[in-house]
């Protein structure tokens, strides 16, 4: 104050000190007494919430108030480990306090504290010394939960399998949980099944039930969603899948198999059931016996079989040569079977259908004349109960009478449901009681079902064979042998000819079935070999790993292989061997569709001829279609020759250059024996596919002709003997054309194709011919493109008048003109030559001497090339060279242009830049110097006298 020049107040001011000294020491004498609070609180406090509510409020009290500062509360202390909590003075006078949390209090982590506080009272002054604490009270802190978490199922999914037809209480119980620490938001209060229409329910523990009869063959398996709801509500995170199967009821039976299995073809053997089992349900047993059969009556002749011709087929198998086709494909050469219905729907399989109105007469040319005490006949068969209660006899082949009577030579017929065969015997022989008719009664002739019938004549002896198993006549009734007679014969098929005896020639005893490969083999019979080859099966059934069966696995097949069985003991071994059954198909072109597979099973307990009955097993193999082969016929389609050549020995052999290949599209890469080549065939650029070359056989090739007909007397289509030696191909031919038949590969038909000759030799009339080629495969089920040759042919044009007579150039020689180098003199000159010109001829004379020794050189040649090679074509100029009986007479003398103008220009039609020719000179020429002379010398000497040896 004095400072600041208040001198007046000096003594005010040091009056007012006085008593603040005063007090101050009042204050110390004073603060006597502590704090106050109570002895225990307790507390509520929400999680992640930061106030807690007290009961009773925090206050703390000094009885030294209201002394300035002994009398106020100046802090709340707390001491606890780790308590998040602090407390704080809302006011020093009346020691009113709040309780706040100081970091996170999570009920999760920590439901409840406890802890100690303290409250501090100011002191004895401003300055806080000495100041008071209360006692310690005890403060409780509850930590009230927030629905924070959903609840969560303890796994992620369940199974459970219920039997079929029973109600269950509960089938499994699926069970949620909360990570809230209260029971009010910790406990799952209810589940429900969230998928719709299911006959399934559920309680409030999640136990799960079925509200209805379950059936496995309605529905085996469920899948179901189900949540679960806490008690505050919530709705689980996450729904969880329960999945329950049904199982069907324990019946005895074969269990894990597929009711259809696919079947590529070309890809060997097929497991048909590789996780197949036995269900016993438990059941004793002593022996399991499983049968397996392969259904394929409705595939062509019962199976996949090769449908080649019956001859082609008969050169497969070994048989001999000289059967006799009765039932041919229709052509022009056999067209007696042209009338009769055929099955078109059998995979190409030749296949005559008879409904009791249909027959045919064989023509006597083509019936076998020479059977006798051996002979065999062979057909295939398809045949049904007879129609009406007395049941006519149904004729498969009959030789009989052709006109005034109608006796039966022999004849084959079905007669309620017999198959007789009678045969009787000429007069010629021993004058008794011969056999003549054999019967069997076999349950195949009527059962509408492909065999295989085979009748062996060794007289008097006859076999039937059936499907290559043998049959012996039940009965053999005997008759008088026929008298002779010069009556003709007539051999039908699907009925027999009755020609005498009647007012009008006609069929009787009409068949009702199918017929296929009729054959009649003079002078042999067949043998067991070539009779099963004949009926053998293309697929059929296989076991896979013989050698892993167990050792009282018992098996075996039927000779078709569509029948196994299986017997064993164990049942662990039966399983394991009805895994290894498969389906194999060994042709190259399956017939692609369904067959069915059936299985019979007999179980044997102890004891007991049967215990269980084992429903069958019905299922279908389903072969894939094949790759279809794309055979094609190819090479020059326009053939020029002369006529000459068609009058030679050899003719003209005109698909000289013809190929056959066979291809196919595919999207993978071959395997095999197939060789193969990628292209693009266009369309995207992204979509490649491979075609691929096949190697597999034909049966026939037909060349015909277009337009007339052959005319034996003056010309022939013919292939030599020679050419099909080594090869499994036989030929015939007719004034249509030739046909190339036989089981055999695109090679040798092809080989084949080139050595067939065309000859005429009266050709002056005709100017061209043409062929058209065919080829098949399987009997006509892949046929090739048509390949048309078109042959034209070259006469030689009218002679030129020479007035030298020196002889004309060939015909269908390419003409060289030789360059006469001469003086053109008057009419009136008598003397001699100029010294020049004498020259000139002299020189032009040797040059024609030099071409006529090379042209004889080389026509020797080729005569030595054609002696060698005989299917070689004979080259046309050399030829006509050798032809022509060639003479060359030059007339030095003779005033005339160049041979050239007279001379044919048929060769050089073809190439004339391939033409070498020599100008004739005129008389103004023979001024030339002697190097000019020398220059066409040489250009004489260099002259190629075979330049027109191309192929027309």
């Amino acid at each position: 104050l004095r400072k600041r020049g208040l001198k007046k107040n000096i003594r005010h001011c040091s009056a007012s000190a006085s008593q603040f000294l005063l007090v101050f020491d009042l204050n110390v004498l004073f603060n006597k007494h502590k704090p106050w609070i109570e002895t225990s609180y307790h507390g509520v406090i929400t999680e992640n919430m930061d106030t807690v509510l007290l009961d009773p409020p925090l206050v703390a009290l000094d009885k030294d108030a209201p002394v300035p500062y002994a009398g106020e509360i100046c802090a709340f202390k707390i001491y606890g480990q780790d308590a998040p909590f602090e407390a704080v003075v809302l006011n020093r006078t009346s020691g009113e306090g709040v309780l706040r949390a100081s970091g996170q209090v999570d009920c999760e982590l920590q439901k409840e504290y406890t802890f100690i506080i303290q409250a501090y009272d100011c002191g004895a002054g401003p300055d806080g010394a000495e100041w008071k604490k209360s006692h310690k009270a005890v403060v409780h802190i509850q930590v009230d939960d927030v629905n924070e978490f959903s609840p969560t199922f303890r796994e992620q999914q369940y199974k459970a399998s219920v039997t079929e037809g029973k109600i269950y209480d509960s089938i499994l119980q699926v069970e949620a949980w909360d990570q809230d620490c209260s029971p009010q938001y910790s406990q799952i209060c209810n589940y429900e099944i969230v998928t719709a229409g299911t006959p399934f329910a559920i309680d409030r523990n999640g136990n799960i039930r079925n509200t209805e009869h379950l059936s496995y063959e309605k529905q085996q398996s469920y899948k179901i969603m189900v949540t679960a709801f806490d008690c505050g509500q919530k709705r689980a995170s996450e729904d969880v899948a329960v999945h329950i199967d049904v199982k069907p009821v324990c019946k005895p039976g074969w269990q894990g198999w597929m009711r259809r299995v696919d079947y590529e073809p070309g890809t060997g053997s097929r497991q048909l059931f590789p996780k197949m089992h036995l269900e016993m349900c438990g059941g004793p047993l002593s022996g399991v016996k499983a049968m397996v059969e392969l259904q394929t009556n409705h595939i062509g002749k019962g199976c996949d079989r090769e449908t080649y011709s019956e001859k082609s087929l008969q050169k497969l198998c070994g048989a001999a040569s000289g059967s006799t086709d009765i039932l041919p494909a229709p052509s022009p050469s056999s067209n007696w079977t042209a009338s009769l219905l055929t099955d078109s729907g059998r995979d190409s399989d030749l296949i005559y259908r008879f409904d009791g109105r249909q027959a045919a007469n064989i023509p006597g040319h083509v019936v076998p004349q020479n059977l006798t005490d051996q002979f065999t006949i062979a057909t295939w068969m398809k045949h049904g109960p007879s129609p009406g209660l007395r049941a006519e006899k149904e004729t498969l082949l009959c030789n009989s009478d052709k006109t005034e009577m109608n006796r039966h030579h022999y004849s084959l017929y079905v007669h309620n449901c017999r198959l007789v065969f009678l045969l009787r015997r000429d007069f010629s022989q021993v004058d008794t009681f011969r056999p003549a008719e054999f019967h069997w009664k076999l349950e195949q002739i009527c059962d509408k079902e492909w065999h295989y019938y085979v009748i062996n004549v060794e007289f008097p002896a006859v076999t039937l064979f059936v499907d290559g198993v043998t049959f012996e006549p039940y009965l053999v009734t005997d008759d008088w042998p026929i008298h002779a007679s010069n009556i003709d014969t007539q051999l039908t098929v699907g009925a027999c000819w009755q020609g005498g005896e009647v007012a009008t020639p006609r069929f009787t005893q009409y068949f009702h079935g199918s017929l296929s490969g009729l054959t009649i083999r003079p002078g042999r019979i067949e043998t067991q070999k070539v009779i099963s080859c004949l009926q053998a099966c293309k697929e059929g059934l296989d076991i896979n790993s013989l050698e892993s069966l167990a050792k009282d696995i018992k098996f075996h097949f039927n000779p078709a292989q569509s029948v196994l069985v299986v017997e064993g003991e164990d049942l662990d071994s039966i399983n394991s061997a009805m895994t290894k059954v498969s389906y194999i198909n060994s042709r190259q072109f399956p017939t692609p569709g369904i067959r069915k597979l059936h299985i019979t099973t007999t179980v044997q307990c102890f004891g007991e001829d049967s215990c269980l009955s084992i429903p069958d097993v019905k299922a279908v193999v389903m072969v894939m279609p094949p790759s279809e082969p794309r055979i094609t016929i190819s090479g020059s389609k326009r053939l020029v020759r002369p006529a000459s050549d068609l009058r030679s020995q050899l003719g003209v052999a005109p698909f000289k250059e013809v190929h056959i290949t066979s291809t196919v599209i595919r999207g993978d890469s071959p395997s095999g024996s197939e060789s193969s080549h990628c292209t693009d065939c266009g369309g995207s650029p992204h979509v490649q596919s491979c075609v691929t070359e096949l190697m597999h056989n034909l049966d026939y090739c037909d060349v015909l002709l277009i337009g007339d007909e052959l005319n034996p007397e003056r010309e022939s289509l013919e292939i030599h003997h020679s050419a099909l030696l080594g090869k499994h191909l036989d030929a015939t031919n007719s004034t249509s054309g030739l046909s190339i038949y036989g089981v055999d590969s695109m090679a040798h038909y092809e080989q084949a194709l080139r050595q067939i000759r065309y000859r005429n030799w009266r050709p002056a009339t005709l100017s061209e011919r043409k062929f058209r080629v065919t080829c098949s495969e399987l009997n006509g089920r892949y046929i090739s493109n048509e390949f048309i040759l078109e042959m034209s042919l070259l006469h030689h044009s009218a002679p030129v008048e020479h007035a030298n007579h020196m002889a004309a150039p060939s015909q269908f020689m390419r003409p060289v003109h030789h360059p006469l180098m001469i003086h053109s003199f008057n009419s009136h000159m008598t003397g001699p030559a100029p010294p020049a010109a004498t020259v000139v001829i002299v020189v032009c004379i040797a040059a024609l001497v030099v071409i006529v020794v090379i042209g004889v050189y080389r026509i020797h040649a080729t005569h030595q090339e054609s002696s060698r090679e005989d299917e070689d074509e004979p080259k046309d100029c050399e030829m006509d060279w050798d032809n022509s009986g060639l003479t060359i007479i030059v007339n030095p003398m003779e005033v005339t242009q160049a041979v050239a103008g007279e001379a044919n220009e048929e060769c050089s039609d073809e190439d004339d830049e391939e033409e070498v020719q020599v100008a004739g000179l005129t008389s103004t020429d023979s001024d030339n110097t002697d190097e000019d002379e020398k220059e066409e010398t040489s250009r004489v000497t260099k002259l190629k006298w075979d330049s027109c040896s191309g192929t027309y």
